[in-house]
């Protein structure tokens, strides 16, 4: 197993699906881990079975993003090592068809939580590791559909939501590599995680996704977990900039 051992890592939305199986991930990896959670402390906390510290914070309001990231900071004795930007949203209407007032709705709920958050957390990280002149890693948790579109049209503002953080982690990535700050975004299909059974049920169920699967099976919470634990260790330094794709085969490009 990888060891975390001395590092600090901050995971967004840990209460469920990715972030949950994240959280625990780094905690057995043994890191020093702050989980956030926005409505779910019960999720977080059996997450990382008490063992990390827990954060609430509402990602749609960016006064609580910075008091958040300066509540971590604290709670982490001034030195946070990663950041995984986990924590989004989808709603599963908000597409061309649905009401105006609808997709006024959603687009905006959509671009706060998914880049506009996550975003100001990097700039937050950055800026920090910077000023200290500290190494650091952000890992972004993605989606396929930021480069092949989805196949709900109500997600439409998901997908573009993902595509826009995909590229600002890529922009870090590009920028500050000589100052030993890497950045990465895993790029998963389908997860089994009620996010994904949720978004199944609008096209076509979970049966006839599934069979669309070339492994016939949904990709496991815990694969993109330890990915993000390996990316974490700091090892695939030449890595950073990468969109790692875990999919099974389903989309190859």
């Amino acid at each position: 197993m990888d060891d975390l051992t001395g590092k600090t890592v901050l995971v967004t939305g840990a209460s469920k699906g990715i972030g949950a199986a994240t959280a625990q991930a780094m905690v057995d990896a043994g890191a020093t881990v702050i989980a956030h959670y926005g409505g779910d402390r019960a999720g977080a906390e059996a997450a990382t079975g008490g063992k990390a510290t827990l954060l609430q914070a509402d990602l749609s309001e960016m006064a609580a993003v910075d008091a958040f990231w300066k509540e971590a900071r604290a709670a982490a004795g001034g030195r946070i090592d990663v950041l995984v930007n986990n924590a989004g949203i989808m709603r599963q209407t908000g597409g061309i068809s649905d009401p105006i007032d609808e997709w006024d709705a959603v687009w905006t709920e959509a671009l706060a939580v998914n880049v506009t958050a996550p975003a100001r957390l990097m700039r937050h990280a950055v800026r920090d590791w910077l000023e200290a002149n500290q190494m650091g890693a952000i890992i972004g948790i993605g989606s396929w559909v930021s480069t092949r579109g989805t196949s709900n049209p109500g997600a439409i503002a998901y997908a573009a939501s993902k595509a826009a953080i995909s590229a600002a982690t890529k922009t870090v990535a590009r920028n500050y590599a000589a100052h030993g700050i890497l950045a990465y975004v895993i790029s998963p299909g389908v997860v089994g995680t009620q996010m994904s059974v949720a978004s199944a049920e609008k096209t076509g169920g979970v049966d006839a996704v599934t069979a669309t699967l070339p492994m016939g099976e949904w990709v496991p919470p815990s694969d993109i977990a330890e990915t993000a634990v390996f990316l974490a260790t700091g090892r695939a330094r030449h890595l950073t900039g990468a969109t790692i794709d875990l999919n099974g085969a389903a989309y190859i490009r």
